[in-house]
């Protein structure tokens, strides 16, 4: 048995966990382990064993607490006291589950309770397993292995994922992931994944956010999951906010989902859904970076696709119309082109590509 810590040293170790220690974890040789009981006794003999195991270990001793470590660093996997004084463990994992930066995260419940309805109670709380106490360090380790391997598996899927959904983001796109479960409770189309352009526009449009997924794109869904599965493109949604709009597509299933859909269960599984919005600022904001011009730049071509001449273009952004042919000359080498026509085509082309619905 590893030695005691006492509860001043629990104590310390939870501080440093709650500091900007957490952002330095390495994560590349190490799982990262959140352990939470109130008994410093039991935090010793599992920190130690699954620190000489190569784990990062983490330590909470409330649920509070629990939460807050969880929020910084992501842990891997969460070792969760089920019986704890104010806040117990099923409200802990309840809330986890409920985050959608950690409703990944496996949980695993350790209990003096054996009573069936309380194993049940850690189940449908979020646990995926539970241990019975005294905790045995081999017993716990045992388990923690077959559950962090599908968790690596699902995490090196969510990063690619997450790589090429943050690429969109640059171009106006914005993408969610929504569980659909069937069950029709309280964790069926959640929001489980949004790049952040998505969180800003969902904010924004329904003044929601994660993981609540606005009613009317839910309703959406349900209406059109079907048809998706058998790869018959749905009609998009549409919401207008003055002169903007944003656009959903109901682009595809994930993972487990698409399984799912095989087996004829077409409405469950994680669902991903590429937004757009339509605007002026987003079609500036798309050439600037479509052409690495400066906001300027892309301001005074934007207006040029418009077929408004400098004097005009001088008035609308308030600057002089020598300015706007200076910046306008700019554009000329940057595009590669001589002309003002020429410079209008390129932008128009490469508009309509990013923004089928702008009209020049």
């Amino acid at each position: 048995m590893g030695k005691v810590l006492d509860p001043a040293a629990i104590r310390e170790q939870a501080r440093r966990n709650g500091s900007g220690l957490d952002h330095t974890l390495d994560r590349a040789n190490s799982d990262v382990v959140l352990i939470v009981d109130d008994v410093p006794d039991n935090l010793s003999v599992l920190h130690d064993a699954l620190d000489e195991s190569g784990y990062t270990v983490l330590v909470a001793t409330s649920g509070e607490a629990a939460l807050q470590r969880a929020r910084q660093a992501v842990p891997d996997i969460v070792l969760l006291d089920a019986m704890m004084p104010g806040m117990d463990g099923f409200e802990v994992a309840k809330r986890l589950k409920a985050m959608a930066e950690t409703a990944h995260i496996p949980i695993i419940f350790m209990t003096g309770l054996t009573e069936t309805e309380y194993l049940v109670a850690a189940l449908e709380a979020g646990g995926v397993d539970y241990v019975t106490k005294p905790i045995k360090p081999k017993e716990v380790m045992a388990r923690m292995g077959v559950h962090l391997q599908g968790a690596r598996r699902a995490r090196q899927e969510a990063r690619q994922a997450g790589q090429a959904r943050n690429a969109l983001d640059a171009f106006g796109y914005a993408s969610i992931t929504v569980r659909m479960t069937g069950t029709g409770d309280a964790n069926d189309g959640r929001i489980t994944w949004q790049t952040p352009l998505a969180r800003d526009l969902l904010l924004r449009y329904y003044g929601t956010s994660a993981p609540q997924t606005p009613e009317p794109v839910l309703a959406w869904m349900r209406r059109h999951m079907a048809d998706a599965a058998q790869q018959i493109e749905p009609p998009r949604l549409s919401v207008d906010l003055g002169s903007r709009r944003l656009t959903f597509r109901l682009h595809r299933q994930t993972g487990d989902g698409e399984d799912m859909a095989a087996s004829g269960a077409s409405h469950t599984g994680d669902w991903l859904i590429v937004m757009r919005e339509i605007s002026d600022d987003a079609v500036v904001e798309a050439m600037s970076l479509s052409f690495k011009l400066t906001a300027r730049e892309a301001e005074v071509l934007y207006w040029v696709v418009k077929g408004k001449i400098n004097r005009d273009i001088a008035d609308i952004l308030g600057a002089s119309p020598a300015t706007v042919k200076k910046h306008l000359e700019r554009v000329y080498v940057k595009l590669g082109v001589e002309t003002r026509t020429a410079a209008a085509g390129m932008a128009m082309n490469r508009i309509r590509q990013l923004h089928p619905q702008f009209e020049g």
